[in-house]
């Protein structure tokens, strides 16, 4: 409702300003110049066809502001410049009086018949007691900063003109900065260009005008360049650096440093009267061979005024190298008499001076990265939660939780940065052209256009909806949608386009965000058919978690787009509890997609009441959070379809009858120890799942013997399947993830008990691996092997050789002569070489050795870090065990074995006899 409130105020805003109006005829004589706008609060309110803004209001600090492009439009509009006065007064404020500059005196005129007292007046003056002060963009000068103070302390402006005669008289000038108007429209993110616009007849629309062809870069950028990259060919971003890339997306920001493939690390902006610029690590800011770069970035952010550059305490360096450059630094927090401040993006405890303190005219040098904050703060969103970007967001600069990789890398040619470099929004525009006009992308443009697609997801989790700006962003994306579709992605219809993988990525993420969702939802999902619901479903709520998060099954599924209010009880409420939809929750990054990059979503339980819905659909589940016991409550869910949800001790068989032939499409089967979540179609024919419930109950137990854990898991293991899954045939994790052609094996008992089931055991068995006993890389896909053999033969009863051919005596032998001939060295020691180690051991000393020596490490409390003192421990441990000295069954597979390790198991009797020996 928060987002509505924003939306309604600006739309209120618009609808006040518009009253009584149905179209702007602006084809006079009035040459206007093209506005730009920037920032969270500038609107757009006469819009061409072009997509150029003519007419544009703004709010600072408690005060308005309407900018008209040309001072003409004051006369030409009567009715519009009262509405103006109306709004621009402020909301309940009765101050009738209004200050009207000599130059635009015929206001006064046409003003005569309504309620407002107007003066004319030869210049501004704090002193005059007036609501609103109208003037040409021409006559502000020396009284800027006076007229700003008015104006952010409540005071309303209409300031008309045009900056495109100025900007060919002062062709040097920069006039976003240095003409007039701009210094005090420029401070609520409205400028004057100098770019002429196109003159029309144009509507008065119901709602703020939007078009995919405003989404423009409001200057080229190339004199700055220019100067920022003066003496400048490279930069250093090498020697230990991991730097995040800056998202580069407002009309006057751009990219200064990009690595090849036009990731930015160092970029710049124009906000207000002020600049910023934004650096992705602060431990460059005091890198020598960057000090070029620094000096140049200080005396652009400076502006001339050769004014303190205010440092903060923590960047000591920064500050001693600034200083041995000749600026004339402080150490100090911001204040308002500093030219330039430098700060780190890790604060924000004064965000709003800092924004400011840049609007109003000063430079902001600052540093940062966001990905290591990312990786720690799970659940969180960088875009919004991030110190940094709530400085930096309305600035158009966005800090990621993507690493720039070490490097050296190119400055880019001035001339040539604009039309070679990348940037969000002319990309935008160039594909939103692509797509609304068929306008033809060059080949660079189509390589980036997969770039583009993350980076609307990034942009698009800002979640801005108080933005005009973001609201533009949102409306281009869903015509773009609305125009082109969505691809229908499946395994057999694969994405492998980049224009395909934007839409697909963009899709979901503007779904979410836009103003109308089921208005799009048909666009997006061409075969969404209504499947059979229930409705106030209830879930009964029994956990006690451990370490990890758990998911409860619902047994319940949402079609594709379909929302569902759940009832939660009071004492789940704000307590990390998470409603989550679609188990498929692999995040993929492939160049060929069979499915959209991410399907499933999750919502935090932050009230009784949630209304919940995904695009994708998938199951439903409650998220448990770690370290959590609720005992015997239950959420009730209005409507949802039933999916086939067998529960070992719970679904009986007459339930099982009538639930495999549930609508959803996808089944879970719950057992003791694991949960299988397989598509539907695979369990239609499933008439004994006690049967099969039965195998994998032993199957678990089998590994929990060999762990030497209890036979009830902490939480229970889950596999899914998927159409396409993150990285390899299966991986491990919560849930375990395995292709969906494998789903039938899972809950097949005769291919389990004739076949086996090597490759879901090994992932069972990577889910008890554990650190103190592992050799990373050598055992990291070894030792979870152990489990597959063992399961195979103590409860399938099926012998090593059956259960993988690869573990056939010739070849077992074969591998281990072979790793011996080739000098023993652990480099070459890995996956079934390295399993043949602990096979020889099993075959000495049986499967009852390996519990005990597991047994033995929950025992143990401290252990090395490193692979030579780890598995100089696991010599010693098997070997006190077993009551033997293995030490040199162990060298003789080239592990490490310390001296002060045979001293240890000198007493035990020796193992000489090992199948190693004969390659001594």
């Amino acid at each position: 409702m928060a987002n509505q409130h924003y939306l309604n105020h600006y739309e209120g805003a618009y609808m006040s300003l518009m009253r009584g109006l149905t179209e702007l005829d602006l084809q006079g004589p009035y040459i206007p110049s093209d506005l730009v706008l920037i920032g969270d609060h500038a609107f757009p309110l006469a819009m061409n066809s072009r997509g150029q803004v003519l007419m544009a209001a703004s709010l600072y600090g408690h005060g308005r502001i309407m900018v008209l492009g040309h001072e003409g439009y004051l006369k030409a509009f009567p009715a519009l410049v009262e509405n103006a006065l109306t709004w621009l007064r402020g909301d309940g404020s009765d101050n009738l009086s209004v200050g009207v500059h000599n130059n635009v005196k015929d206001v006064v005129t046409n003003l005569s018949t309504s309620c407002f007292q107007a003066e004319v007046v030869g210049a501004f003056s704090p002193h005059m007691r007036i609501g609103v002060y109208v003037t040409d963009a021409y006559s502000v000068g020396a009284d800027h900063k006076e007229l700003v103070a008015f104006m952010k302390a409540g005071g309303g402006v209409l300031i008309a003109g045009q900056a495109w005669s100025w900007a060919e008289c002062y062709p040097k000038d920069n006039p976003l900065l240095r003409f007039d108007g701009n210094k005090v429209c420029g401070v609520a993110g409205i400028y004057f260009s100098k770019r002429q616009g196109e003159v029309e007849n144009l509507p008065v629309y119901p709602k703020i005008p939007s078009s995919w062809m405003a989404m423009v870069i409001g200057k080229d950028f190339e004199d700055d360049l220019e100067f920022l990259l003066q003496g400048i060919s490279e930069f250093d971003l090498l020697n230990g650096v991991l730097a995040s890339e800056v998202l580069v997306h407002g009309p006057l920001a751009f990219p200064i440093g990009t690595t090849e493939d036009g990731h930015a690390f160092l970029a710049g902006a124009y906000y207000g009267q002020g600049r910023v610029i934004v650096i992705t690590h602060e431990g460059l800011l005091r890198r020598e061979t960057l000090a070029p770069v620094w000096n140049n970035a200080l005396y652009w952010l400076d502006e001339g005024r050769n004014g303190v550059v205010g440092v903060v305490p923590d960047l000591d360096d920064a500050f001693n190298l600034f200083r041995q450059s000749g600026f004339n630094c402080e150490k100090t927090k911001i204040r308002k008499d500093l030219s330039v401040f430098v700060c780190t993006a890790y604060s924000d405890e004064h965000v709003q001076e800092i924004q400011e303190f840049v609007a109003e005219g000063g430079g902001l040098l600052i540093g940062g990265h966001a990905w290591y904050w990312a990786q720690t703060h799970h659940g969180q969103n960088p875009m919004t939660d991030f110190s940094g970007n709530k400085i930096l967001n309305k600035m158009g600069l966005s800090l990621l939780g993507k690493i720039i990789g070490e490097g050296s890398y190119k400055a880019p040619v001035p001339s040539q940065a604009i039309k070679d470099t990348y940037h969000f929004r002319h990309l935008l525009h160039r594909f939103a052209g692509h797509v609304s006009e068929g306008e033809e992308l060059t080949e660079h443009e189509e390589e980036c256009l997969k770039k583009l697609g993350g980076d609307c997801t990034n942009y698009l989790h800002m979640k801005a909806h108080n933005c005009p700006a973001y609201t533009q962003v949102v409306s281009t994306l869903t015509s773009i949608l609305k125009k082109s579709g969505m691809p229908q992605v499946s395994d057999s219809c694969p994405v492998k386009s980049p224009r395909d993988h934007l839409l697909l990525s963009v899709g979901a993420e503007v779904y979410k965000v836009c103003p109308d969702p089921d208005a799009l939802l048909p666009h997006l999902i061409k075969d969404n058919p209504l499947l059979p619901v229930v409705y106030n479903n209830r879930i009964r709520i029994n956990v006690n978690t451990a370490e990890g998060e758990e998911w409860i099954s619902t047994g319940l599924y949402l079609c594709p787009g379909m929302k569902t209010y759940m009832a939660m009880p009071a004492k789940i409420v704000n307590k990390g509890w998470q409603i989550q939809i679609g188990c498929q929750t692999d995040r993929l990054h492939e160049a060929v997609l069979k499915r959209a990059p991410c399907v499933h979503e999750r919502f935090p339980v932050t009230s009784e009441m949630m209304q919940v819905w995904n695009l994708w659909g998938g199951l439903l589940y409650l998220v448990a959070p770690p370290k959590t016991e609720v005992k015997d409550t239950q959420v009730v869910v209005q409507m949802a379809v039933p999916a086939p949800y067998y529960k070992s001790g719970v679904t009986t068989a007459a339930d099982w009858s009538l639930l495999r032939s549930a609508p959803s499409p996808w089944a879970e089967l719950e057992f003791d120890n694991i949960i299988l979540t397989v598509p539907s179609d695979v369990v239609r024919n499933l008439e004994r799942p006690d049967e099969l419930a039965s195998l994998w109950n032993d199957m678990m137990r089998g590994i929990a013997d060999l762990a030497a854990i209890p036979h009830k898991f902490p939480r229970k293991e889950r596999f899914v399947t998927d159409v396409q899954i993150s990285h390899g045939w299966m991986h491990a994790g919560y849930p375990i993830m395995a292709h969906k052609c494998t789903a039938a094996e899972l809950v097949s008992v005769a291919h389990i008990r004739s076949v086996g089931l090597w490759g879901p055991i090994h992932e069972l068995g990577h889910n008890q691996q554990r650190a103190c006993w592992e050799f990373p890389p050598n055992t990291t896909e070894c030792t979870c092997n152990l489990w597959s053999v063992y399961v195979h033969e103590e409860v399938l009863g099926s012998n090593r050789a059956k259960a993988d051919p690869i573990m056939a005596p010739e070849k077992r032998e074969a591998r281990a002569e072979e790793y011996a001939k080739e000098g023993k060295k652990l480099s070459s020691w890995h996956v079934f070489v390295a399993l043949e180690t602990y096979m020889q051991l099993q075959e000495k000393f049986s499967w009852d050795a390996f519990k005990k020596v597991f047994a033995a490490y929950h025992k143990i409390s401290t252990f090395p870090s490193d692979n030579d003192g780890k598995m100089n421990l696991y010599a010693e441990t098997f070997s006190q065990t077993v009551g033997m000295n293995l030490a040199g069954f162990f060298k003789a597979w080239g592990w490490p074995i310390e001296t002060a390790t045979e001293e240890k198991l000198c007493m035990l009797p020796a193992w000489t006899d090992h199948p190693m020996a004969q390659y001594n």
